[in-house]
């Protein structure tokens, strides 16, 4: 069977600010050492196993160029543009329709744009793994991540320990981010993984799942897809898609739906939410800074900063962030990296979308 992939690249990055704007948004960005953007590393990572013509990107309307930049190789018709933000069900639901459109019916994997993997040939073993179990039955397969501690920033997934198949498990429920002392739980009884928000099912499978429990936007998916190739398709997408309820894939889907097996991941995931990321990910110096561009450090330590042109000098300075641009700087303690987004409320409210 057809192997594909759907790659969901239209979100705004918001924790990534003032590098990450409405105009560049994060999966767009370079955060890594080899200069590589966060979503060609996500084509790339796939292309042994997937052909680039088999690649199907969804992101919002104003990236399309962006997308066709970063990914020259990738079919103008493989993008597909969402006339407006409607969350994962609605995204998946529609790369869906043009892939059963296109091949009848195939496996597809989706994979969000945005993400960081270490070791690219354990993540590749895994993936085969979930495309022969989805191949092999009306099966929901999804990608957990062991967790090697107590995380209470992700949603996590309970699994059946005694329901082992080949290296996948059955998964028993979703569950939304817990308090730390739930995590703990969690991580104590080895039974809970990581969501990472991949999935890999047969196109033909998850419109199945759709039709029966969000009847609605399967409805109007039907419309979409016998439009697309007529002259009609763009205003049809256009009415259709804005329609559709705005719900992710998890509470549309996964938290209802029944053949639903997880396979564990340990290659080396980072989902980059925040600034932390870069700690994580990039290399420290002696005395654990990350640092980019222009910087001199002095009696600082355990910092993230991130510079251009202009000379920062960083004097004194422990647990913090700092984040320079053209025309706006970040500066704020690590702890408190997952208040960025205030910025860009207050931003909103301000009326200061130039910054935003």
């Amino acid at each position: 069977m057809k192997k594909t992939a759907l790659i969901m690249a239209g979100g705004r990055g918001e924790r990534f600010w003032p590098k990450s704007r409405k105009s560049l948004p994060k999966q767009f960005l370079s955060l890594t050492d080899d200069g590589k953007t966060m979503i060609q590393l996500t084509v790339e990572r796939i292309l042994p196993l997937i052909d680039i013509d088999d690649i199907f990107i969804v992101t919002n309307t104003d990236y399309k160029e962006l997308v066709k930049e970063q990914l020259p190789e990738l079919p103008v018709q493989n993008i597909l543009c969402e006339p407006a933000g409607r969350s994962t069900a609605p995204c998946i639901g529609l790369g869906a329709v043009y892939i059963r459109q296109k091949y009848g019916d195939a496996v597809m994997t989706v994979l969000p744009s945005d993400h960081l993997i270490k070791f690219t040939d354990m993540f590749r073993a895994t993936l085969k793994d979930a495309f022969e179990l989805a191949e092999s039955g009306a099966n929901l397969v999804t990608i957990g991540i062991t967790p090697d501690y107590p995380e209470t920033g992700y949603g996590y997934i309970k699994f059946n320990p005694a329901s082992l198949q080949g290296r996948a498990y059955q998964v028993d429920r979703f569950v939304e981010k817990p308090t730390l002392k739930v995590a703990e739980e969690y991580l104590a009884t080895e039974e809970y993984l990581w969501n990472s928000g991949m999935f890999t099912w047969k196109a033909s499978v998850i419109l199945d799942n759709l039709q029966k429990y969000l009847p609605e936007m399967y409805n109007s998916l039907l419309k979409i897809e016998k439009s697309v190739g007529t002259v009609d398709e763009e205003r049809i997408l256009e009415k259709a898609y804005k329609e559709m309820q705005s719900i992710s894939i998890d509470y549309g889907i996964m938290e209802k739906a029944e053949n639903i097996y997880i396979l564990p991941g340990t290659f080396g995931w980072d989902d980059v939410g925040s600034w932390l990321a870069v700690g994580r990910i990039k290399r420290k110096n002696e005395a654990g800074n990350v640092v980019d561009g222009n910087i001199i450090t002095i009696d600082t330590q355990d910092c993230i900063i991130q510079g251009e042109k202009k000379l920062i000098a960083v004097v004194g300075m422990k647990d913090t962030v700092i984040v320079d641009t053209h025309d706006a700087t970040l500066i704020c303690t690590k702890k408190n990296v997952g208040n960025v987004k205030k910025v860009l409320e207050n931003l909103k409210i301000c009326n200061r979308g130039e910054y935003l």
